[in-house]
């Protein structure tokens, strides 16, 4: 019996995937495991792997076009089998995206359930979305007991939440709203970590009962606004990257009250240093030490210092906890032509120099040239953009989530200066740090940019 393949959901806020390049073409035999096509989520390529062997009976959904998660985009089977009389699940038994709008503008009611014909429990090998997985194994359930309403009984997320009334994970100011209001929170599609029900998404589903006409008119498709267009004007739609950084600064600054500390830096001994770590470090690792490399071991060693601690910390379940890192993972923003990407260095405070540079190499060029992995650009919990190479002399750099800061770098300027009573030139950088004022004060802002002025200014220390 043909098997569908479908768009998978990689993460929490994923909604819908690229397809780049089928890697089988339909006819060509498949085995468990190979890898069928390169999507792309989100900022990030990733490579699909069959979980089934057959023959590729179809494809459904080819190069270039944009699929919702969990949507078929092809079948495998048995040689000769045909899928003609297959069609894709209907969008009441997909899974449900994990995000609500929050705008009351154009409020999204949760799809009911819809009975589909599927056997009361699953034997042998279970089909199942890697949602549906995840969900069961943090909730504890059998797979094999769930029965599934997908094509052939695949067992999608909505299936394994709704097993014998799984309780939806809710904040507590959720709870209480949907209480109040008699709201049933298995309705709901909780829009936070892990599909968490959050406030937002009660009202939501709250403001779905606002007249019907009104929501018409917030709904009118954005071709209506476009249809007469003024010569030379062109309407393209927006990449899944793009849209991905959209949602998420816009997500920074709405959601953090922030400002920035700006620093004049001296670069004299810094510049001497990479000098003479040029050469030694080429040598070792094959790779040319930067100043972005030096400066990021600078943040590393200064958020080390246990006064520094909530310049390395994240605001967690609904902004009413703080979570202390006693590690730094160091994000590194990278420009690309289709948007920006911020790569992680895992564990950064345990690394050498040597072993910064090699590590940062690698995620940047993975970044550029789209094989990075999706668990290569989350986890930091501080992160540096660097805009100094463009001549950039100043800027207020917005906070990548769930970070409580990001320290912006630009360029280095001969600046004449005073020192010891006399006019010099000495090379000076200006450094950027903003900060969320929800964690992090103007005086502990302050006395960290005065620690890292200091390490960058007597850099040798990074050696020890």
């Amino acid at each position: 019996m043909a098997v569908e393949i479908i768009m998978p959901k990689l993460g929490v806020d994923m909604q819908e995937g690229e397809i780049l390049e089928w890697k089988k073409q339909e006819g060509d035999m498949v085995n468990e495991g190979d890898i069928l096509l390169e999507i792309m989520s989100d900022k990030t390529n990733m490579e699909l792997e069959a979980e089934d062997s057959g023959i590729l009976l179809k494809i459904v959904r080819g190069n270039g076009e944009t699929v919702p998660v969990t949507e078929v985009i092809g079948y495998l089977g048995a040689e000769g089998e045909s899928v003609d009389n297959l069609s894709a699940p209907s969008t009441e038994s997909k899974e449900a995206p994990q995000e609500v709008a929050k705008a009351p503008e154009t409020p999204v009611q949760a799809a009911p359930q819809v009975a589909v014909s599927a056997p009361q429990g699953n034997k042998g090998k279970v089909r199942a979305t890697p949602a549906a997985r995840k969900a069961a194994k943090e909730l504890g359930i059998d797979l094999g007991q769930v029965p599934g309403t997908g094509p052939f009984g695949r067992v999608h997320k909505d299936d394994v939440e709704n097993f014998k009334g799984a309780q939806p994970k809710a904040t507590p100011l959720a709870k209480k709203i949907a209480e109040d209001k008699g709201l049933d929170l298995s309705t709901i599609t909780g829009s936070g970590y892990n599909g968490k029900i959050m406030k937002e998404d009660v009202m939501a589903v709250l403001n779905a009962a606002k007249p019907a006409a009104e929501t018409a008119q917030a709904a009118k498709p954005a071709e209506e606004a476009v249809k007469e267009l003024p010569e030379g004007v062109e309407v393209i739609k927006m990449t899944a990257m793009r849209k991905a950084i959209s949602k998420g600064m816009t997500h920074s600054y709405l959601t953090a009250p922030t400002f920035t500390l700006n620093y004049d830096v001296d670069m004299t001994e810094m510049m001497a240093l990479r000098k003479k770590l040029i050469d030694p470090i080429m040598a070792k690792t094959g790779n040319k030490v930067t100043f972005t490399d030096l400066l990021g071991m600078a943040v590393v060693k200064t958020l080390m210092k246990p006064e520094h601690s909530y310049l390395n910390a994240s605001l967690i379940n609904d902004a009413t906890e703080i979570e202390l890192h006693r590690f730094v993972n160091l994000g590194i923003a990278v420009g690309l032509d289709g948007g920006l990407i911020v790569p992680v260095v895992k564990g950064a405070d345990k690394m050498t120099i040597s072993d910064f540079v090699i590590a940062s190499k690698d995620v940047i060029k993975k970044a550029q040239s789209g094989k990075l992995k999706a668990a290569e650009m989350s986890g930091s919990t501080f992160s540096i953009t660097n805009l100094g190479m463009f001549g950039t002399k100043s800027f207020n750099p917005i906070i990548n989530q769930p970070n409580s800061a990001i320290l912006g770098i630009s360029a280095t300027v001969p600046t004449p200066v005073v020192v010891d009573g006399e006019v010099v030139v000495r090379p000076i950088m200006a450094l950027s740090l903003t900060i969320d004022h929800r964690l992090v004060d103007g005086m502990n802002g302050a006395k960290f940019m005065v620690d890292l002025k200091n390490l960058i200014e007597n850099p040798f220390e990074l050696l020890i």
